[in-house]
Order: structure tokens, then C-alpha cells, then sequence
């Protein structure tokens, strides 16, 4: 029997295993009626990553039915399991759906109403982040199934009709979504993918392939076996014997995994415990690190509220299991299983050496158990994050491959879907041996100049492999443009894109690959998403340009107060007064009236009377601005006129200031 979707019920549904659970969300839901073994939809989507969840919450707003199936007992992605301190690129470019959910992060934390123009706000603990995407699910009916991993599917030519999972269920929908990190859907119903980097050659890329660099490298010499100078001894876990390959040939390697901790130095954290089956050796590489004389940081401790962290990987040797994960992507869940039970030894293993080895000098092991895991996170794994980053895994390979030459504007998609605009960003993946020392191979991280379109035929497949399948997480990309566009901002922007072209779709009784592209962008433009970028008509510079900006003294990056321009701002840490200015000329691309607006975030600590000084084809002005106030937005400094070209400026100064300076990015709009 067919069960239609019960939609009408204004809360979340959570199935798994021998009853109903609540998948770890904060939203005070009640368990439904057991699990349907039919149940129908307009779009099934397979995964409630952040793109899933959207997916889904867009279809529903669309007037349709959808249900999310999600294979482990989690919900929200990484978004909800300790990724809080986002990684967005150029704030300005998300728009739609995910800029909705980072506004409604930011009324969670600064109260107020809900409105088009509220601040996003980029940093959140996971809690706060589950109970948006909670609240979000609610409103538009959604029903997410979790533990409900994938088994069959049910095919008519090249169409799928049905997802069949491993306790005997089934999806059926007109359309699908697979929202995974892993692209299981996709690689069941035979779409085309790839694992791995290739080489430069491939698409005439620069960066692509082995790139043997300096980043999250060894500072110090650390010989690699595991009796120093023997290499009969053997060589260190981890470390691979094979000689380091050609730069920017291609290999079957993928980027590290590791789990984003929450950590806290509040007085009730839970302390580090010495995981079962840890091993010292594992950490003798950083052992040996530290003896040569490297200080640290051994992890990232980026604020996100609440006295809490988003902790990642920092350093040579730090939460990265580098080379432990090439067989994740295309394993069974058995063997995923073990890789992620391995991570998570490694990494708590890496902690508890930080926090208590003997060996390790008192600062380290004093410096690491001052932070634990908060007793209001991830409560049902002991505040530990329940899910491991899948920064990688497979990728499609579809009509049109995104390409370092998107990422650098040298190319640029007409049929956009969205925009991405994070650097280019891969973490190391493999550890080799160079001239008898150990060396880390593979990090790279290059910006990108500006947000660049995604094309929508990167997140549909050929048609004649599915006709009825979009994948706006796994899509079609070389590996070190997915480095740019894994983020989960631009995640939910994919999966809002999915979800519109899949109702049109519906409407026209089309293929996916058959959407017509004006239709859709229209739609999505409807609806809040940004799909171009740059004009003559506005320049916006930001702090973290790689051209346009000039510093005195010392300037401290930060991502601590939300609604800032890019992916950070600067500040002058209240010290320096008077030796510390930062200026912003932009290339204007013509002469004329331009008005001139300053961008920061606001916060008790700031400065009331900034100065800025203006300089303009006329003169220079001084405007003194208030920056405990009108954070998180465009602020206009007058309409002042300007010559083409380099010739103006904006010099934020700190002399007699009465707080923190701020600099984040200042926009010229052509009057």
C-alpha cells in the first residue's frame, strides 16, 4: 500500500532503528506512527546534509512533497556536528535559502525578527545550528527518516523510481535528490564519478595532482622511522613508502578526514579520555615535532559563541588522519564503519597525548586540558561530534566539469545555479619520505579572485545514465575546484537549485537535463538566490583581497562577531593607536559619482570614533564613524567624485581611538 506523506503535520518526523528518535535535534518533537513500507513524493532526497535538508525544505515551499532519507542517525551534515565557524568565501554571494538559515542563526543569538535584510550571522554552536534547521523542517513539513540506509533501487529506463532501504522500506518519488557526501545514490543508479585528484593535464589545470607545498608543513626536520636514523626500523604509521610522485600528476589519493570538536574551557567540560586502543606511536611524529623545536598550534580554536569552539586541523601533525581514508569513498558501511572508528581513535587519541603525555613539555600538556568537550553538545556521543568530515569523497562526472579555470573567472558558466567563492582548498593526502625526512604532500589553499557561477549541468548526470537525478553534493568538479565549492553554504544553495529545477521538471514532465535554465534562474532569483557577480556599477574590496589593500602596524584576523564582508575581518587588538591604518584603493572601472559605503561588525568593544579618511579626485574628507553600531552592513560615507583606476582611497585610522578598530571591506556604488 502507498502512503502518501502526511503533510499537514507542522513538525519533524525522525524513523530509525526500533523505534522513533530525534536524531539529536533540539526541537521538542514527538515520535509519529512507525515507518510507512511505502511511502511516495514528489522528490525523495537520499541524505539531510545541510544540501539535503534544503533540497527538501525548497520543494515544500514550492507547493510539492518531498521526504529526506538519511543513512546514519544524523541530521543538518557538518553544519550540525562542530563545522561552525563557516568557511563562505564572499559573504555577499550566498543568497536564498542559506542565507535565510545564517539569518536565522543570527536572531537565535541577537534576538529580533526574522527579516530579509536581518545580519547572517556565520559562526554558531552545533545546538543552535540543529535547532534552526529543526525549526526550518518543521515549518515547511518535512519529514526526515534517519537510519535508513540505502539497499536497491527501482529503475524504468533511465529513470529512477524508487529507493529501497536495508529494513525493507521504499521512497518512491518523480524526482530525486542525492544529497550525500559520499554520492551512493548516484553510483547505485550508475552515473558516471570519479575518485581521486587528477592530473594537470586532465583539464589544463595548474594546481591539480600532487602538489608538494609549504602549508601544514614541518617546520622542523623529523627524521620518519621508527627508530630514529634506522631504516631497517621501519617507517612511522601513516608515512607511505612509496617515492613522492611528479608534481601535478594524478593519483587515487583524496584529501584528509577529521571531526570538527567543539571544545570549551567552561568549568563543567568533559575532560579528554584516553580512547581504547590508543597508541603512542601514533603520535610520534608530533612528539619528534616538538622536540625539534616546533610550539604550535596543535589544533584551531575559532570562537563560535558561547564560550565554544570550531576546532580543526592546524599544523604539520594535528586532527587530520592523513592517508587513512583512500578506501572511505567507495567502501561498504561495514568498512566506513571501521575508517570512522579509526579517526576517531586517532583523533581523541591526539588529544589525550596533547593533554597528558609525560614526554611533551607542561606548557603543551597544561595549554591542551584547559579545553574539554562541552556537556551541551552532541549529548547522546558524550560531546563528541557524530559524524566525521567528508571533505571528499566521490564526484560526478557529468556534461560540464568544474574546473580551476571557473575558480579563477577565467571561464564562467552561463547557466549558473549559484555562487561559490571559497579559496581552492585541499588538505594534505598523503605523508611521504624526501631526502630521509618526512614531509606532508598535497595541501594547497590559493583564493579565488571573485564568486564564480556553478553550473546547473555540473549537478544534473548525463541524461541517458538518469533522467531524474540531481546532485548538488557530490557534483561534477575536478578535485581542487571541489575544493572551492565543498563549503556548506554553497551546499544548501545547490540543493535549493536542485529542488526548484526538480519541480519544474515535475510541471513540464521533463528531464532534469531538460529544465529550461531562464525558468529556473528566474525562479531562483524569485526567491532570494544570487547568481552573478561583478558589475560595472559597484566595487567591493575586502580586507582579504589579494590586491588593493595596504597595512601599517599590526592587523588581526577574526571571525568571532558575524556579519562580516568575505570570510573574515581585521582588527587592530585596541593596541598601537595611531601606527596601526589599513587602507582600501579599489580599481574603479570608470570616472564619475561613486558613493562610498564602510562595512564592519559591530560590538561593545569597538571604537565610537573611528577615523576614516576618504580621498576622492577633489580632495580628502574625514567622516568619524561609530563601530559599536549598524555591524553587519553597508553604511554609506557620502557620494563623493572619483577618477578611473587607483587613484582613490580609504584609510581607516586608529589614533585616540576608544576601542577596536575594525577593517572588513568597503563597496563603491556608481551614483
Amino acid at each position: 500500500m502507498s502512503v502518501p506523506l502526511p503533510l499537514s503535520r507542522r513538525r519533524l518526523l525522525v524513523a530509525g532503528g526500533a523505534g522513533l528518535v530525534l536524531a539529536g535535534l533540539t526541537d521538542p518533537f514527538r515520535a509519529a506512527p512507525a515507518r510507512a513500507a511505502v511511502t511516495t513524493a514528489d522528490l525523495v532526497v537520499y541524505g539531510a546534509t545541510s544540501g539535503g535538508l534544503a533540497a527538501a525544505i525548497t520543494m515544500r515551499r514550492l507547493g510539492r512533497t518531498a521526504v529526506v532519507v538519511e543513512p546514519t542517525g544524523h541530521v543538518g551534515g557538518l553544519s550540525t556536528a562542530g563545522l561552525g565557524a563557516t568557511d563562505t568565501g564572499v559573504q555577499a554571494s550566498i543568497g536564498g535559502l542559506a542565507a535565510e538559515f545564517y539569518r536565522r542563526v543570527y536572531v537565535k543569538y541577537h534576538g529580533g525578527t526574522l527579516t530579509p535584510t536581518s545580519p547572517l550571522r556565520m559562526t554558531f554552536e552545533p545546538r543552535v545550528a540543529t535547532a534552526v534547521f529543526a525549526e526550518m523542517l518543521a515549518e515547511a513539513g518535512v519529514p526526515v527518516v534517519v537510519d535508513a540506509r540505502l539497499a536497491g533501487l527501482g529503475r524504468t529506463g533511465n529513470r529512477i523510481t524508487e529507493l529501497r532501504t536495508e529494513d525493507g522500506s521504499i521512497y518512491r518519488g518523480g524526482v530525486f535528490v542525492d544529497a550525500t557526501y559520499e554520492g551512493d545514490l548516484l553510483a547505485m543508479a550508475g552515473v558516471g564519478f570519479t575518485v581521486g585528484r587528477e592530473s594537470n593535464d586532465t583539464y589544463g589545470e595548474t594546481i591539480n595532482g600532487v602538489q608538494s607545498r609549504n602549508t601544514h608543513q614541518f617546520a622542523y626536520p623529523v627524521d620518519p622511522y621508527v627508530t630514529a636514523g634506522s631504516p631497517a626500523s621501519g617507517l612511522l604509521p601513516g608515512i607511505s613508502a612509496t617515492p613522492l610522485a611528479p608534481q601535478g600528476s594524478g593519483d587515487d589519493k583524496i584529501q584528509a578526514y577529521c571531526f570538527r570538536m567543539c571544545l570549551t574551557q567552561a568549568a563543567n567540560r568533559i575532560p579528554f579520555g584516553k580512547p581504547s586502543g590508543y597508541d603512542p606511536i601514533r603520535y610520534e611524529l608530533l612528539l619528534r615535532h616538538i622536540q625539534a623545536g616546533y610550539t604550535g598550534p596543535y589544533f584551531t580554536t575559532h570562537s563560535v559563541g558561547g564560550g565554544k569552539t570550531d576546532s580543526n586541523n592546524n599544523g604539520a601533525v594535528s586532527t587530520d588522519n592523513i592517508g587513512f581514508n583512500y578506501a572511505y569513498p567507495t567502501a561498504s558501511w561495514a568498512t566506513r564503519e571501521s575508517i570512522i572508528a579509526e579517526h576517531r581513535t586517532y583523533q581523541q587519541g591526539l588529544m589525550w597525548f596533547l593533554a597528558n603525555d609525560p614526554r611533551l613539555p607542561a606548557s603543551v600538556r597544561d595549554s591542551t586540558a584547559r579545553w574539554g568537550l562541552p556537556v551541551d553538545e552532541f549529548t547522546g556521543t558524550g560531546g563528541w561530534p557524530p559524524m566525521l568530515y567528508i571533505r571528499e569523497a566521490r564526484r560526478m562526472i557529468s556534461a560540464y566539469v568544474m574546473t580551476e579555470a571557473d575558480c579563477r573567472g577565467r571561464v564562467r558558466a552561463t547557466d549558473s545555479v549559484g555562487l561559490a567563492s571559497y579559496t581552492m582548498d585541499s588538505h594534505n593526502c598523503q605523508r611521504v619520505v624526501v631526502d630521509g625526512k618526512v614531509r606532508n604532500e598535497g595541501d594547497v589553499q590559493i583564493g579565488v579572485p571573485a564568486p564564480y557561477p556553478v553550473s546547473y549541468r555540473a549537478i544534473v548526470p548525463h541524461q541517458a545514465q538518469c533522467a531524474n537525478l540531481l546532485v548538488p553534493v557530490c557534483l561534477s568538479s575536478s578535485h581542487i575546484a571541489y575544493g572551492s565549492i565543498r563549503m556548506e553554504p554553497v551546499f544548501m544553495i545547490l540543493g535549493q537549485a536542485a529542488a526548484t529545477a526538480a519541480s519544474l521538471a515535475l510541471a513540464g514532465n521533463l528531464a532534469v537535463q531538460a529544465v529550461s535554465v531562464p525558468a529556473l534562474q528566474t525562479r531562483l532569483r524569485q526567491d532570494g538566490a544570487v547568481l552573478e557577480w561583478g558589475s560595472t556599477s559597484e566595487v567591493i574590496l575586502d580586507n582579504a583581497s589579494t590586491s588593493g589593500i595596504t597595512r601599517a602596524g599590526t592587523w588581526l584576523r577574526s571571525t568571532s562577531i558575524g556579519g562580516y564582508y568575505g570570510p573574515d575581518y581585521e582588527h587592530d587588538g585596541n593596541t598601537a593607536k595611531g601606527v596601526n591604518r589599513l587602507r582600501f584603493r579599489p580599481a574603479l572601472p570608470a570616472a564619475g559619482s561613486w558613493t562610498v559605503q564602510l562595512r564592519w561588525t559591530a560590538d561593545p568593544n569597538r571604537a565610537t570614533n573611528v577615523p576614516v579618511d576618504i580621498a576622492y579626485s577633489g580632495g580628502l574628507v574625514t567622516r568619524t564613524i561609530n563601530q559599536r553600531q549598524s555591524g553587519g552592513q553597508w553604511v554609506p560615507l557620502g557620494t563623493y567624485q572619483f577618477t578611473a583606476g587607483s587613484d582613490g582611497s580609504v584609510l581607516i585610522r586608529t589614533e585616540d581611538t576608544d576601542g577596536h578598530v575594525v577593517a572588513d571591506a568597503v563597496r563603491f556604488v556608481r551614483a
